[in-house]
């Protein structure tokens, strides 16, 4: 065994060694001109050569292009972000109609209801309450465990169910409101916004320019079995589309209420019901906590945006959005309603996990 290895071995480094010898010779020689496949992408490219690029700069000389714009540009001087003149390349195409309900609903002043998936990760509860009547999903991601990828094969298993895929992310953060928009979410919801600038990353993040930052992505969000064939195309059209709701919790935010609310591209305000008591320390009904809530109703008003707040404040003045319960809520209520006086009537046996309990 040892001396077949050995063979082997000594074979294996005598060819080796011919094969670099050979690629010595000139006869092997790659001639001049010739494409080289690893440095020229269109070296194994039967068409590489034929796409012309008449405005490219001039191959091994500076082209000037910083400060000198080229024959027929819009934009002339110095590049400069804040007066760059956008393009309309990726402008929906005229009389391009609104393909997102929720969107539609909210343009017309017409109440809106989102159902909370919280607990589950379970594709098949999540279709179910996608399409239980609700207008939108609300999918819990600031407080819930899950991960992204368990949200892409939620929305996956029914992307065109009753309800909209929405979400709440953990915060006014690149990677959360990206994630959501590439995986599918038609309704961004952006908890405790505290100060303007945090209310424009939340719309900068869920915006493709010029009105916000989002990137090219290539998500689930981009196919054919999402939103790949909405007339107008997805990327010319998302941004009249998308829902992006901002939350009002804290004193703070309540403070700077208004100039959230007025930041293009947010289009409703959420007066956060618990967490407006929670960072205030009253409660519904006292005086304190009544003026947090006006005054979110106020900013909304003021900006001409919707108002959302819990289901319970269906009947609240001015309040046309709305957020329901869990799934594990729903389940329950669904149960009461079916069972009526037969709820929670199971027997009692004297002995067992069972019996009752002294």
């Amino acid at each position: 065994m040892n001396l077949r290895l050995t063979v082997l071995v000594l074979s294996a480094a005598l060819a080796f060694g011919v094969l670099h010898v050979l690629g010595q010779q000139p006869g092997n020689a790659r001639q001049e001109g010739q494409a080289n496949p690893a440095v020229d992408p269109d070296a194994n490219n039967g068409n590489g050569g034929t796409t012309k690029f008449p405005l490219a700069a001039p191959a091994g000389k500076d082209s000037g292009a910083s400060t000198k714009a080229p024959p027929g540009a819009v934009n002339q001087g110095s590049i400069d972000e804040k007066t760059w003149k956008y393009g309309r390349a990726f402008a929906a195409p005229p009389n391009t109609k609104i393909w997102n309900p929720v969107k539609l609903k909210m343009m017309r002043g017409e109440k809106v209801t989102g159902g909370t998936v919280s607990a589950s990760s379970d594709p098949s509860t999540y279709c179910e309450m996608a399409n239980a009547g609700y207008d939108f999903i609300w999918m819990e991601m600031q407080h819930s465990p899950r991960d992204w990828e368990n949200v892409a094969k939620m929305w996956e298993a029914c992307p065109h169910a009753k309800a909209v895929p929405g979400v709440r992310v953990a915060y006014a953060d690149e990677r959360e409101i990206q994630h959501a928009m590439d995986m599918g979410a038609l309704v961004i919801v952006v908890p405790t916004v505290r100060t303007v600038e945090e209310g424009k990353a939340g719309r900068d993040w869920t915006y493709f320019p010029p009105l916000g930052k989002r990137s090219l992505g290539a998500g689930q969000a981009y196919s054919a079995a999402f939103w790949g064939n909405v007339p107008g195309g997805y990327r010319n059209t998302i941004n009249d589309n998308v829902v992006l709701i901002e939350m009002i919790e804290t004193v703070g935010g309540a403070a700077q209420a208004r100039e959230i609310a007025a930041i293009p591209g947010v289009d409703a305000v959420f007066a956060a019901s618990s967490d407006l008591g929670n960072f205030s320390g009253y409660k519904q009904g006292d005086p304190d906590y009544e003026r947090l809530i006006n005054v979110v109703h106020d900013a909304a008003l003021a900006a001409g945006k919707r108002l959302c707040g819990p289901f319970a404040w269906r009947d609240r003045p001015d309040f046309t959005c709305f957020q329901n319960g869990s799934e594990t809520a729903a389940i329950a209520r669904g149960v009461a309603a079916e069972l009526g006086d037969l709820k929670d009537t199971q027997g009692k046996p004297e002995v067992g996990p069972y019996a009752a309990k002294k």
